[in-house]
């Protein structure tokens, strides 16, 4: 038994059905952006910024792929403890010394960092990683970066040297929390 179709039928379906596949991607991609803004926040808004929308969401989804291989572990107590110790100690320094104390407070963040199981690559790298798990205040770690440069060349005053322990100080807060904040994956 032989079927006529109408050509012009066929081709309205077919129309329909790519249209309608149109917007469930762009439905899909929509939530995507959301979700990625959302749990993103401002470095979400640097790379879009910096290199677009999709790019950023590309760049985003690409560090979260590279996190997850990673074996991030919550700190011990007696090693949280001990690295409390140690900011204390740098904190006090800097009335006395503030270009050591950033130098150390670096060190100190840097130290965290590695003890959790970040790998510890060029900066650039470390801050992308970084940004994943603690993406509110990898900001300020990019801001206490650059005061620390500006004050190799002699260049950062004592105001940007405080900055930049507060900087360094909210991202040593994050980074000792007991669990790590990983990236909550959404079915999309």
């Amino acid at each position: 038994m032989t079927t006529n179709l109408d050509p012009k039928m066929v081709a309205l379906v077919v129309i329909a059905i790519i249209a309608i596949l149109l917007i469930i991607w762009a439905v899909v991609r929509q939530r995507r952006r959301a979700g990625l803004k959302e749990r993103y926040g401002p470095e979400y808004e640097r790379i879009a910024r910096e290199s677009g929308t999709s790019k950023a969401e590309t760049t985003l989804l690409e560090r979260e792929r590279r996190v997850e291989k990673f074996n991030i572990r919550p700190l011990p107590v007696d090693e949280r403890e001990r690295f409390v110790t140690e900011w204390r100690s740098v904190q006090a320094r800097f009335v006395d010394d503030p270009k050591a104390a950033v130098n150390q407070a670096d060190q100190l963040v840097d130290n965290v960092m590695r003890a959790r199981g970040y790998p510890m690559s060029d900066f650039e790298q470390r801050a992308a990683d970084i940004s994943v798990t603690h993406p509110q205040v990898v900001s300020n770690y990019r801001a206490a970066h650059q005061i620390a440069i500006r004050h190799q060349q002699g260049n950062a005053t004592t105001e940007d040297l405080r900055q930049a322990m507060i900087y360094y100080r909210s991202l040593f807060d994050d980074l000792l929390e007991p669990a790590p904040a990983g990236p909550r994956r959404e079915v999309a």
